[in-house]
Protein backbone atom coordinates (compact mmCIF):
# COMPACT_ATOMS: atom_id res chain seq x y z
CA UNK A 1 0.00 0.00 0.00
CA UNK A 2 1.12 3.55 -0.65
CA UNK A 3 2.34 5.51 2.34
CA UNK A 4 0.41 8.57 3.60
CA UNK A 5 3.29 10.73 2.42
CA UNK A 6 3.10 9.24 -1.08
CA UNK A 7 -0.67 9.79 -1.15
CA UNK A 8 -0.09 13.44 -0.22
CA UNK A 9 2.41 13.84 -3.06
CA UNK A 10 -0.02 12.28 -5.53
CA UNK A 11 -2.77 14.63 -4.33
CA UNK A 12 -0.48 17.64 -4.80
CA UNK A 13 0.43 16.44 -8.28
CA UNK A 14 -3.23 16.00 -9.23
CA UNK A 15 -4.11 19.43 -7.84
CA UNK A 16 -1.33 21.14 -9.78
CA UNK A 17 -2.32 19.43 -13.03
CA UNK A 18 -5.97 20.38 -12.44
CA UNK A 19 -5.03 24.02 -11.89
CA UNK A 20 -2.91 24.10 -15.05
CA UNK A 21 -5.72 22.55 -17.07
CA UNK A 22 -8.26 25.04 -15.72
CA UNK A 23 -5.96 27.94 -16.64
CA UNK A 24 -5.53 26.65 -20.16
CA UNK A 25 -9.24 26.08 -20.73
CA UNK A 26 -10.01 29.68 -19.74
CA UNK A 27 -7.37 31.04 -22.10
CA UNK A 28 -4.90 32.04 -19.39
CA UNK A 29 -1.20 31.17 -19.50
CA UNK A 30 -0.60 27.75 -17.94
CA UNK A 31 2.99 28.42 -16.80
CA UNK A 32 4.35 24.91 -16.35
CA UNK A 33 7.92 26.20 -15.80
CA UNK A 34 6.96 28.41 -12.85
CA UNK A 35 4.86 25.64 -11.27
CA UNK A 36 7.70 23.12 -11.72
CA UNK A 37 10.26 25.45 -10.12
CA UNK A 38 7.91 26.04 -7.19
CA UNK A 39 7.54 22.27 -6.70
CA UNK A 40 11.03 20.84 -7.36
CA UNK A 41 10.21 17.46 -5.80
CA UNK A 42 7.50 16.96 -8.42
CA UNK A 43 9.07 18.87 -11.33
CA UNK A 44 9.99 15.92 -13.55
CA UNK A 45 6.72 14.05 -13.07
CA UNK A 46 4.73 17.27 -13.44
CA UNK A 47 6.30 18.09 -16.81
CA UNK A 48 5.83 14.60 -18.21
CA UNK A 49 2.24 14.22 -17.01
CA UNK A 50 1.37 17.70 -18.31
CA UNK A 51 2.73 16.79 -21.73
CA UNK A 52 0.79 13.52 -21.72
CA UNK A 53 -2.38 15.39 -20.71
CA UNK A 54 -2.01 17.72 -23.67
CA UNK A 55 -1.79 14.91 -26.18
CA UNK A 56 -4.46 12.85 -24.44
CA UNK A 57 -6.79 15.78 -24.94
CA UNK A 58 -5.67 16.03 -28.54
CA UNK A 59 -6.34 12.32 -29.07
CA UNK A 60 -9.77 12.68 -27.48
CA UNK A 61 -10.62 15.31 -30.05
CA UNK A 62 -9.38 13.01 -32.80
CA UNK A 63 -6.48 15.22 -33.78
CA UNK A 64 -2.78 14.39 -33.91
CA UNK A 65 -1.89 17.82 -35.21
CA UNK A 66 -4.02 20.78 -36.03
CA UNK A 67 -2.07 21.47 -39.19
CA UNK A 68 -2.50 17.91 -40.44
CA UNK A 69 -6.22 17.65 -39.74
CA UNK A 70 -8.35 18.29 -42.82
CA UNK A 71 -11.96 19.45 -42.65
CA UNK A 72 -14.80 19.87 -45.08
CA UNK A 73 -15.80 23.48 -45.90
CA UNK A 74 -18.80 24.83 -44.04
CA UNK A 75 -20.91 27.88 -44.55
CA UNK A 76 -21.55 30.59 -41.97
CA UNK A 77 -24.22 28.46 -40.36
CA UNK A 78 -21.90 25.53 -39.96
CA UNK A 79 -23.51 23.40 -42.68
CA UNK A 80 -21.41 21.49 -45.19
CA UNK A 81 -20.95 23.10 -48.55
CA UNK A 82 -18.54 23.27 -51.44
CA UNK A 83 -17.23 26.77 -52.22
CA UNK A 84 -17.82 27.76 -55.83
CA UNK A 85 -14.72 28.86 -57.76
CA UNK A 86 -13.62 31.28 -59.01
CA UNK A 87 -14.59 33.56 -56.17
CA UNK A 88 -13.61 37.21 -55.71
CA UNK A 89 -11.85 38.30 -52.54
CA UNK A 90 -10.72 41.92 -52.76
CA UNK A 91 -7.81 42.17 -55.18
CA UNK A 92 -7.76 38.39 -55.52
CA UNK A 93 -9.70 35.81 -57.48
CA UNK A 94 -9.75 32.55 -55.51
CA UNK A 95 -9.13 29.74 -58.01
CA UNK A 96 -9.05 26.58 -55.87
CA UNK A 97 -8.58 25.36 -52.34
CA UNK A 98 -5.16 23.73 -51.96
CA UNK A 99 -4.90 23.11 -48.23
CA UNK A 100 -6.99 23.13 -45.07
CA UNK A 101 -6.08 22.54 -41.45
CA UNK A 102 -7.38 22.99 -37.95
CA UNK A 103 -6.68 26.74 -38.02
CA UNK A 104 -6.31 27.97 -41.60
CA UNK A 105 -7.29 27.39 -45.18
CA UNK A 106 -5.05 28.07 -48.21
CA UNK A 107 -6.29 28.98 -51.67
CA UNK A 108 -4.61 29.26 -55.01
CA UNK A 109 -5.46 32.76 -56.16
CA UNK A 110 -4.84 35.27 -58.92
CA UNK A 111 -3.76 38.71 -57.73
CA UNK A 112 -5.42 40.99 -60.24
CA UNK A 113 -3.37 44.16 -59.74
CA UNK A 114 -0.01 42.39 -60.28
CA UNK A 115 -1.29 39.61 -62.56
CA UNK A 116 0.45 36.89 -60.61
CA UNK A 117 -0.54 33.56 -59.10
CA UNK A 118 -0.23 33.48 -55.30
CA UNK A 119 -1.23 31.37 -52.33
CA UNK A 120 -3.70 33.06 -50.02
CA UNK A 121 -3.96 31.87 -46.43
CA UNK A 122 -6.66 32.96 -44.02
CA UNK A 123 -8.22 31.81 -40.77
CA UNK A 124 -10.89 29.25 -41.59
CA UNK A 125 -14.42 30.15 -40.51
CA UNK A 126 -13.19 33.44 -39.07
CA UNK A 127 -16.41 34.00 -37.13
CA UNK A 128 -15.73 30.77 -35.21
CA UNK A 129 -11.98 31.29 -34.73
CA UNK A 130 -10.72 31.42 -31.16
CA UNK A 131 -8.49 34.16 -29.81
CA UNK A 132 -5.62 31.65 -29.94
CA UNK A 133 -6.32 30.92 -33.62
CA UNK A 134 -6.20 34.63 -34.44
CA UNK A 135 -3.08 35.15 -32.33
CA UNK A 136 -1.30 32.27 -34.04
CA UNK A 137 -2.30 33.59 -37.46
CA UNK A 138 -1.06 37.10 -36.67
CA UNK A 139 2.19 35.81 -35.20
CA UNK A 140 2.77 33.57 -38.22
CA UNK A 141 2.38 36.60 -40.46
CA UNK A 142 4.85 38.64 -38.40
CA UNK A 143 7.38 35.81 -38.21
CA UNK A 144 7.23 34.72 -41.85
CA UNK A 145 7.25 38.28 -43.21
CA UNK A 146 10.71 38.81 -41.67
CA UNK A 147 12.21 35.79 -43.43
CA UNK A 148 13.68 36.07 -46.92
CA UNK A 149 15.38 32.88 -48.06
CA UNK A 150 15.14 30.61 -51.13
CA UNK A 151 14.14 27.69 -48.90
CA UNK A 152 11.37 29.51 -47.04
CA UNK A 153 8.02 30.34 -48.61
CA UNK A 154 8.00 34.11 -49.23
CA UNK A 155 5.22 36.22 -47.73
CA UNK A 156 4.36 39.02 -50.19
CA UNK A 157 1.91 40.93 -48.03
CA UNK A 158 -0.34 40.76 -44.99
CA UNK A 159 -3.73 42.40 -44.96
CA UNK A 160 -7.40 42.30 -44.06
CA UNK A 161 -10.53 42.47 -46.19
CA UNK A 162 -13.90 42.97 -44.50
CA UNK A 163 -12.40 41.84 -41.19
CA UNK A 164 -10.90 38.68 -42.73
CA UNK A 165 -7.11 38.65 -42.19
CA UNK A 166 -4.99 37.03 -44.89
CA UNK A 167 -1.41 36.22 -45.88
CA UNK A 168 -0.46 36.56 -49.51
CA UNK A 169 2.40 34.15 -50.21
CA UNK A 170 4.27 32.86 -53.20
CA UNK A 171 2.50 29.99 -54.90
CA UNK A 172 4.61 26.83 -54.88
CA UNK A 173 3.78 24.36 -57.64
CA UNK A 174 4.32 20.78 -56.55
CA UNK A 175 3.78 18.36 -53.69
CA UNK A 176 4.48 18.55 -50.02
CA UNK A 177 7.35 16.38 -48.88
CA UNK A 178 4.84 14.21 -46.98
CA UNK A 179 2.81 13.61 -50.16
CA UNK A 180 5.98 12.68 -52.02
CA UNK A 181 6.99 10.07 -49.42
CA UNK A 182 3.50 8.63 -49.04
CA UNK A 183 3.00 8.32 -52.78
CA UNK A 184 6.41 7.02 -53.84
CA UNK A 185 8.08 5.70 -50.70
CA UNK A 186 11.56 6.49 -49.31
CA UNK A 187 13.87 8.71 -51.32
CA UNK A 188 17.33 7.74 -52.46
CA UNK A 189 19.74 8.63 -49.62
CA UNK A 190 21.54 11.34 -51.61
CA UNK A 191 18.23 12.92 -52.65
CA UNK A 192 17.11 12.93 -49.02
CA UNK A 193 20.40 14.50 -47.90
CA UNK A 194 20.15 17.19 -50.56
CA UNK A 195 16.61 18.15 -49.60
CA UNK A 196 17.27 18.23 -45.83
CA UNK A 197 20.49 20.23 -46.35
CA UNK A 198 18.46 22.86 -48.20
CA UNK A 199 15.75 22.87 -45.54
CA UNK A 200 18.42 23.21 -42.83
CA UNK A 201 19.85 26.27 -44.59
CA UNK A 202 16.42 27.86 -44.55
CA UNK A 203 15.89 26.97 -40.90
CA UNK A 204 19.33 28.37 -40.05
CA UNK A 205 18.26 31.66 -41.65
CA UNK A 206 15.13 31.67 -39.48
CA UNK A 207 17.23 31.02 -36.38
CA UNK A 208 19.56 33.87 -37.30
CA UNK A 209 16.49 36.11 -37.40
CA UNK A 210 15.56 34.85 -33.93
CA UNK A 211 12.72 32.52 -35.01
CA UNK A 212 12.21 28.89 -33.96
CA UNK A 213 9.77 27.00 -36.19
CA UNK A 214 8.71 24.30 -33.64
CA UNK A 215 6.62 22.30 -36.12
CA UNK A 216 9.01 21.14 -38.82
CA UNK A 217 7.69 18.02 -40.56
CA UNK A 218 7.33 16.73 -44.13
CA UNK A 219 3.83 18.19 -44.56
CA UNK A 220 5.24 21.66 -43.81
CA UNK A 221 7.84 21.42 -46.58
CA UNK A 222 6.79 22.20 -50.15
CA UNK A 223 8.72 20.86 -53.14
CA UNK A 224 8.99 23.71 -55.62
CA UNK A 225 8.96 21.70 -58.83
CA UNK A 226 6.75 21.89 -61.93
CA UNK A 227 5.58 18.76 -63.75
CA UNK A 228 4.15 18.62 -67.26
CA UNK A 229 1.87 15.90 -65.95
CA UNK A 230 1.61 13.61 -62.96
CA UNK A 231 3.48 10.95 -64.96
CA UNK A 232 5.60 13.37 -67.01
CA UNK A 233 9.12 14.70 -66.74
CA UNK A 234 10.33 17.51 -64.54
CA UNK A 235 10.11 20.94 -66.19
CA UNK A 236 13.89 21.20 -65.96
CA UNK A 237 14.68 24.59 -67.55
CA UNK A 238 12.10 26.36 -65.40
CA UNK A 239 13.15 24.49 -62.27
CA UNK A 240 16.83 25.10 -62.99
CA UNK A 241 16.29 28.84 -63.16
CA UNK A 242 14.27 28.89 -59.94
CA UNK A 243 16.79 26.68 -58.13
CA UNK A 244 19.84 28.75 -58.99
CA UNK A 245 21.46 26.33 -61.47
CA UNK A 246 23.07 27.72 -64.59
CA UNK A 247 21.45 25.17 -66.87
CA UNK A 248 19.08 22.23 -66.92
CA UNK A 249 22.10 20.00 -67.61
CA UNK A 250 23.68 21.04 -64.31
CA UNK A 251 20.34 20.53 -62.56
CA UNK A 252 19.92 17.05 -64.03
CA UNK A 253 23.38 16.15 -62.73
CA UNK A 254 22.52 17.36 -59.24
CA UNK A 255 21.54 14.83 -56.58
CA UNK A 256 17.90 16.00 -56.46
CA UNK A 257 16.11 18.38 -58.86
CA UNK A 258 13.95 19.86 -56.11
CA UNK A 259 13.85 23.17 -54.25
CA UNK A 260 12.24 22.54 -50.86
CA UNK A 261 10.55 25.44 -49.11
CA UNK A 262 9.57 25.58 -45.45
CA UNK A 263 6.12 26.89 -44.69
CA UNK A 264 3.59 27.15 -41.83
CA UNK A 265 5.19 29.24 -39.10
CA UNK A 266 1.97 29.03 -37.09
CA UNK A 267 3.82 27.67 -34.04
CA UNK A 268 6.97 29.77 -34.44
CA UNK A 269 8.60 31.30 -31.37
CA UNK A 270 11.18 33.97 -30.72
CA UNK A 271 14.45 32.37 -29.56
CA UNK A 272 14.92 35.06 -26.93
CA UNK A 273 11.67 33.98 -25.29
CA UNK A 274 9.97 37.37 -25.69
CA UNK A 275 7.29 36.11 -28.05
CA UNK A 276 5.34 32.90 -28.39
CA UNK A 277 2.40 32.06 -30.58
CA UNK A 278 0.89 29.90 -27.85
CA UNK A 279 0.33 31.77 -24.60
CA UNK A 280 -1.60 29.08 -22.77
CA UNK A 281 1.35 26.87 -21.82
CA UNK A 282 0.15 24.07 -24.08
CA UNK A 283 2.47 21.47 -25.55
CA UNK A 284 2.64 22.34 -29.25
CA UNK A 285 3.95 20.53 -32.30
CA UNK A 286 3.52 17.10 -33.86
CA UNK A 287 4.55 14.18 -31.60
CA UNK A 288 6.43 12.13 -34.21
CA UNK A 289 8.72 15.06 -35.06
CA UNK A 290 9.13 17.00 -31.82
CA UNK A 291 12.21 16.94 -29.61
CA UNK A 292 11.89 15.38 -26.13
CA UNK A 293 12.35 18.73 -24.40
CA UNK A 294 9.55 20.18 -26.54
CA UNK A 295 7.35 17.17 -25.78
CA UNK A 296 7.54 17.96 -22.05
CA UNK A 297 6.25 21.49 -22.67
CA UNK A 298 9.45 23.38 -21.89
CA UNK A 299 9.48 27.05 -22.90
CA UNK A 300 13.26 27.45 -22.93
CA UNK A 301 13.76 25.77 -26.30
CA UNK A 302 16.91 26.29 -28.37
CA UNK A 303 17.66 25.79 -32.07
CA UNK A 304 18.51 22.19 -31.18
CA UNK A 305 14.74 21.49 -31.00
CA UNK A 306 14.40 22.33 -34.71
CA UNK A 307 17.56 20.32 -35.42
CA UNK A 308 15.86 17.29 -33.88
CA UNK A 309 12.86 17.82 -36.17
CA UNK A 310 15.15 18.07 -39.19
CA UNK A 311 16.66 14.74 -38.18
CA UNK A 312 13.16 13.27 -37.93
CA UNK A 313 12.42 14.50 -41.46
CA UNK A 314 15.66 12.99 -42.77
CA UNK A 315 14.80 9.71 -41.00
CA UNK A 316 11.40 9.55 -42.70
CA UNK A 317 12.81 10.41 -46.11
CA UNK A 318 15.25 7.47 -46.03
CA UNK A 319 13.07 4.92 -44.22
CA UNK A 320 9.53 5.88 -45.25
CA UNK A 321 8.35 6.31 -41.64
CA UNK A 322 8.91 8.77 -38.76
CA UNK A 323 11.42 7.80 -36.05
CA UNK A 324 8.57 7.31 -33.57
CA UNK A 325 5.00 6.43 -34.47
CA UNK A 326 2.28 4.73 -32.44
CA UNK A 327 -1.47 4.20 -32.61
CA UNK A 328 -2.20 7.49 -30.84
CA UNK A 329 -0.40 10.73 -29.88
CA UNK A 330 0.02 9.76 -26.22
CA UNK A 331 1.84 6.53 -27.03
CA UNK A 332 3.95 8.35 -29.61
CA UNK A 333 4.88 10.94 -27.00
CA UNK A 334 5.98 8.23 -24.57
CA UNK A 335 8.17 6.69 -27.30
CA UNK A 336 9.78 10.09 -27.92
CA UNK A 337 10.52 10.50 -24.22
CA UNK A 338 11.67 6.98 -23.36
CA UNK A 339 12.76 4.91 -26.36
CA UNK A 340 15.84 4.93 -28.56
CA UNK A 341 15.27 5.19 -32.30
CA UNK A 342 15.81 2.20 -34.59
CA UNK A 343 18.93 2.93 -36.71
CA UNK A 344 17.91 3.87 -40.29
CA UNK A 345 20.14 1.15 -41.80
CA UNK A 346 18.10 -1.49 -39.95
CA UNK A 347 15.08 -0.36 -41.99
CA UNK A 348 16.83 0.56 -45.23
CA UNK A 349 20.25 -1.07 -45.89
CA UNK A 350 20.82 1.40 -48.77
CA UNK A 351 21.44 4.22 -46.28
CA UNK A 352 25.13 5.10 -46.05
CA UNK A 353 26.82 4.78 -42.68
CA UNK A 354 27.80 8.47 -42.65
CA UNK A 355 24.24 9.58 -43.42
CA UNK A 356 22.95 7.33 -40.65
CA UNK A 357 25.39 8.91 -38.19
CA UNK A 358 24.23 12.39 -39.21
CA UNK A 359 20.59 11.40 -38.75
CA UNK A 360 21.17 9.77 -35.36
CA UNK A 361 23.14 12.76 -34.10
CA UNK A 362 20.12 14.97 -34.81
CA UNK A 363 17.86 12.56 -32.91
CA UNK A 364 19.91 12.35 -29.72
CA UNK A 365 17.67 12.96 -26.71
CA UNK A 366 20.25 15.01 -24.71
CA UNK A 367 20.34 18.45 -26.36
CA UNK A 368 24.12 18.84 -26.13
CA UNK A 369 24.72 15.70 -28.21
CA UNK A 370 22.90 17.11 -31.26
CA UNK A 371 24.20 19.60 -33.80
CA UNK A 372 24.27 22.98 -32.09
CA UNK A 373 22.83 24.72 -35.16
CA UNK A 374 20.93 23.84 -38.31
CA UNK A 375 23.88 25.31 -40.22
CA UNK A 376 26.21 22.66 -38.77
CA UNK A 377 23.77 19.96 -39.87
CA UNK A 378 23.62 21.44 -43.38
CA UNK A 379 27.43 21.57 -43.53
CA UNK A 380 27.73 17.89 -42.61
CA UNK A 381 25.10 16.87 -45.17
CA UNK A 382 26.91 18.90 -47.84
CA UNK A 383 30.21 17.27 -46.86
CA UNK A 384 28.55 13.86 -47.16
CA UNK A 385 27.24 14.75 -50.63
CA UNK A 386 30.70 15.93 -51.68
CA UNK A 387 32.32 12.71 -50.47
CA UNK A 388 34.19 14.50 -47.70
CA UNK A 389 34.59 13.47 -44.05
CA UNK A 390 31.64 14.35 -41.84
CA UNK A 391 32.04 15.56 -38.29
CA UNK A 392 30.11 12.58 -36.90
CA UNK A 393 32.42 9.95 -38.40
CA UNK A 394 34.33 7.98 -35.71
CA UNK A 395 37.98 8.76 -36.25
CA UNK A 396 39.87 8.26 -33.02
CA UNK A 397 40.15 6.37 -29.77
CA UNK A 398 39.08 9.59 -28.04
CA UNK A 399 35.84 9.61 -30.02
CA UNK A 400 35.19 5.98 -29.12
CA UNK A 401 35.81 6.62 -25.43
CA UNK A 402 33.62 9.73 -25.44
CA UNK A 403 30.76 7.72 -26.92
CA UNK A 404 31.36 4.87 -24.50
CA UNK A 405 31.29 7.16 -21.46
CA UNK A 406 28.36 9.36 -22.52
CA UNK A 407 25.18 9.70 -20.48
CA UNK A 408 21.89 8.30 -21.71
CA UNK A 409 18.67 10.35 -21.61
CA UNK A 410 17.75 8.46 -18.41
CA UNK A 411 20.69 9.95 -16.49
CA UNK A 412 18.63 12.92 -15.29
CA UNK A 413 16.78 10.67 -12.84
CA UNK A 414 20.04 10.33 -10.89
CA UNK A 415 19.34 13.81 -9.54
CA UNK A 416 16.72 12.11 -7.36
CA UNK A 417 19.40 9.84 -5.89
CA UNK A 418 22.33 12.21 -5.30
CA UNK A 419 21.97 12.69 -1.54
CA UNK A 420 20.82 9.09 -0.98
CA UNK A 421 23.87 7.68 -2.75
CA UNK A 422 26.19 9.79 -0.62
CA UNK A 423 24.54 8.34 2.51
CA UNK A 424 24.76 4.88 0.95
CA UNK A 425 28.50 5.30 0.44
CA UNK A 426 28.90 5.95 4.18
CA UNK A 427 26.80 2.92 5.09
CA UNK A 428 28.69 0.51 2.82
CA UNK A 429 32.05 1.79 4.09
CA UNK A 430 31.02 1.33 7.73
CA UNK A 431 29.74 -2.20 7.01
CA UNK A 432 33.01 -3.14 5.31
CA UNK A 433 35.04 -1.54 8.12
CA UNK A 434 33.07 -3.54 10.70
CA UNK A 435 33.75 -6.74 8.72
CA UNK A 436 37.46 -5.92 8.51
CA UNK A 437 37.70 -5.26 12.26
CA UNK A 438 35.91 -8.54 13.01
CA UNK A 439 38.40 -10.35 10.78
CA UNK A 440 41.35 -8.71 12.50
CA UNK A 441 39.87 -9.71 15.87
CA UNK A 442 39.88 -13.36 14.78
CA UNK A 443 36.10 -13.88 14.38
CA UNK A 444 35.69 -17.11 12.38
CA UNK A 445 31.98 -17.86 12.75
CA UNK A 446 30.01 -17.49 9.52
CA UNK A 447 26.93 -16.50 11.51
CA UNK A 448 28.35 -13.16 12.64
CA UNK A 449 29.32 -12.08 9.15
CA UNK A 450 26.11 -13.33 7.55
CA UNK A 451 24.00 -11.62 10.21
CA UNK A 452 25.82 -8.29 9.98
CA UNK A 453 25.61 -8.15 6.17
CA UNK A 454 22.01 -9.41 6.02
CA UNK A 455 20.74 -6.99 8.63
CA UNK A 456 22.89 -4.13 7.35
CA UNK A 457 22.08 -4.40 3.64
CA UNK A 458 18.41 -5.34 3.85
CA UNK A 459 17.60 -2.80 6.55
CA UNK A 460 19.43 -0.01 4.79
CA UNK A 461 17.98 -0.99 1.41
CA UNK A 462 14.46 -0.74 2.84
CA UNK A 463 15.21 2.68 4.36
CA UNK A 464 16.83 3.89 1.14
CA UNK A 465 13.83 2.90 -0.98
CA UNK A 466 11.36 4.53 1.42
CA UNK A 467 13.37 7.75 1.40
CA UNK A 468 13.33 7.80 -2.40
CA UNK A 469 9.57 7.21 -2.55
CA UNK A 470 9.00 10.12 -0.19
CA UNK A 471 10.75 12.40 -2.69
CA UNK A 472 8.07 11.81 -5.35
CA UNK A 473 6.74 9.23 -7.83
CA UNK A 474 9.33 6.61 -8.81
CA UNK A 475 10.07 6.31 -12.53
CA UNK A 476 10.19 2.96 -14.33
CA UNK A 477 13.93 3.21 -14.98
CA UNK A 478 14.52 3.73 -11.25
CA UNK A 479 12.78 0.44 -10.57
CA UNK A 480 15.12 -1.21 -13.05
CA UNK A 481 18.16 0.18 -11.22
CA UNK A 482 16.69 -0.87 -7.87
CA UNK A 483 16.29 -4.43 -9.13
CA UNK A 484 19.90 -4.48 -10.34
CA UNK A 485 21.07 -3.24 -6.93
CA UNK A 486 18.90 -5.82 -5.16
CA UNK A 487 20.44 -8.54 -7.33
CA UNK A 488 23.88 -7.39 -6.20
CA UNK A 489 22.81 -7.48 -2.55
CA UNK A 490 21.45 -11.02 -2.74
CA UNK A 491 24.52 -12.16 -4.67
CA UNK A 492 26.70 -10.79 -1.88
CA UNK A 493 24.68 -12.56 0.81
CA UNK A 494 24.77 -15.76 -1.23
CA UNK A 495 28.57 -15.77 -1.01
CA UNK A 496 28.37 -16.14 2.77
CA UNK A 497 25.74 -18.90 2.44
CA UNK A 498 27.93 -20.77 -0.06
CA UNK A 499 30.82 -20.65 2.42
CA UNK A 500 28.62 -22.31 5.04
CA UNK A 501 27.33 -25.01 2.68
CA UNK A 502 30.77 -25.78 1.24
CA UNK A 503 32.47 -25.75 4.64
CA UNK A 504 34.93 -23.07 3.53
CA UNK A 505 36.42 -20.64 6.09
CA UNK A 506 34.57 -17.37 6.62
CA UNK A 507 35.32 -14.60 4.09
CA UNK A 508 36.89 -17.05 1.58
CA UNK A 509 34.61 -15.88 -1.23
CA UNK A 510 34.65 -12.20 -0.31
CA UNK A 511 36.33 -11.11 -3.61
CA UNK A 512 33.19 -12.32 -5.39
CA UNK A 513 31.24 -9.56 -3.58
CA UNK A 514 33.34 -6.98 -5.45
CA UNK A 515 32.63 -8.85 -8.69
CA UNK A 516 28.89 -8.61 -7.99
CA UNK A 517 29.24 -4.88 -7.26
CA UNK A 518 31.09 -4.42 -10.55
CA UNK A 519 28.29 -6.16 -12.43
CA UNK A 520 25.72 -3.80 -10.88
CA UNK A 521 27.85 -0.88 -12.08
CA UNK A 522 27.87 -2.40 -15.58
CA UNK A 523 24.06 -2.39 -15.57
CA UNK A 524 24.07 1.25 -14.50
CA UNK A 525 26.52 2.11 -17.28
CA UNK A 526 24.22 0.64 -19.91
CA UNK A 527 21.06 2.26 -18.59
CA UNK A 528 22.27 5.57 -17.15
CA UNK A 529 25.79 6.70 -17.96
CA UNK A 530 28.91 5.17 -19.47
CA UNK A 531 30.91 6.73 -16.63
CA UNK A 532 29.82 3.80 -14.46
CA UNK A 533 32.07 1.58 -16.59
CA UNK A 534 34.95 3.22 -14.72
CA UNK A 535 33.49 2.22 -11.36
CA UNK A 536 32.76 -1.29 -12.66
CA UNK A 537 36.40 -1.64 -13.64
CA UNK A 538 37.49 -0.33 -10.24
CA UNK A 539 35.40 -3.01 -8.50
CA UNK A 540 36.79 -5.75 -10.75
CA UNK A 541 40.34 -4.63 -10.02
CA UNK A 542 39.76 -4.50 -6.26
CA UNK A 543 38.31 -8.04 -6.43
CA UNK A 544 41.73 -9.24 -7.65
CA UNK A 545 43.52 -7.23 -4.97
CA UNK A 546 41.23 -8.69 -2.29
CA UNK A 547 42.37 -12.19 -3.28
CA UNK A 548 46.02 -11.10 -3.40
CA UNK A 549 46.02 -9.08 -0.12
CA UNK A 550 43.32 -10.76 2.02
CA UNK A 551 44.37 -8.98 5.23
CA UNK A 552 43.00 -5.64 3.93
CA UNK A 553 40.44 -7.10 1.54
CA UNK A 554 37.25 -5.63 3.01
CA UNK A 555 38.81 -2.27 3.80
CA UNK A 556 39.89 -1.92 0.14
CA UNK A 557 36.46 -2.96 -1.09
CA UNK A 558 34.76 -0.57 1.33
CA UNK A 559 36.82 2.37 0.06
CA UNK A 560 36.28 1.60 -3.63
CA UNK A 561 32.58 0.85 -3.24
CA UNK A 562 32.00 3.99 -1.16
CA UNK A 563 33.80 6.20 -3.67
CA UNK A 564 31.89 4.65 -6.59
CA UNK A 565 28.62 5.78 -4.96
CA UNK A 566 29.80 9.05 -3.38
CA UNK A 567 31.36 10.65 -6.49
CA UNK A 568 28.34 10.24 -8.81
CA UNK A 569 26.03 11.05 -5.90
CA UNK A 570 27.83 14.35 -5.33
CA UNK A 571 27.82 15.12 -9.05
CA UNK A 572 24.07 14.64 -9.47
CA UNK A 573 23.26 16.36 -6.18
CA UNK A 574 25.11 19.45 -7.43
CA UNK A 575 23.40 19.14 -10.81
CA UNK A 576 19.99 19.11 -9.13
CA UNK A 577 20.86 22.17 -7.05
CA UNK A 578 22.01 24.04 -10.18
CA UNK A 579 18.81 23.06 -11.95
CA UNK A 580 16.61 24.41 -9.15
CA UNK A 581 18.37 27.75 -9.27
CA UNK A 582 18.85 27.99 -13.02
CA UNK A 583 17.29 30.86 -14.94
CA UNK A 584 15.24 29.59 -17.90
CA UNK A 585 16.74 30.24 -21.35
CA UNK A 586 15.67 33.67 -22.43
CA UNK A 587 14.65 34.63 -18.89
CA UNK A 588 15.91 37.47 -16.75
CA UNK A 589 18.10 37.45 -13.69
Amino acid sequence: MASPHQDALDERLAALLTALGAAQRTGRFADIDTVAMANPDLAKELRELWAIAQFADMAHRGQTSASDHRMTPRDSNGSLNAIAFPREFGDFDLVAEIGRGGMGVVYKAKQKSLNRTVALKMVREAHLASDEDRARFQAEAEAAARLKHPNIVTVHEVGSIDGQAYLCMEFVEGWTLAQRVHAEGPLMPRDAATIVAAIARGVQHAHEQGILHRDLKPSNVLLNASRKSREGEWNLPDLAARSGYSSSTELHASPSPLLPKVTDFGLAKRIDGTESLTRTGAVVGTPSYMAPEQATGRKDLTPAADVYSLGAILYELVTGRPPFQAANPVDTLLLVLEQEVIPPRDLNPMVDRDLELICLKCLQKPVHLRYATAGELAADLEAYLAGEAVSTRPSSLGYFLSRLLRETHHAAILENWGVLWMWHSLMIFLLCLLTQIMSWQGVVSHAYYLASWTVGLLTWGSILWKLRRRAGPVMFVERQIAHAWAAGVFASLAMFAIEVVSGSPALTFSPAIAVAAGMVMMFKAGILSGQFYIWALANFVVACLMAYIPRYAHLMFGIVSAVSFFVPGLKYYRQRVRGLHAIPFGGRA
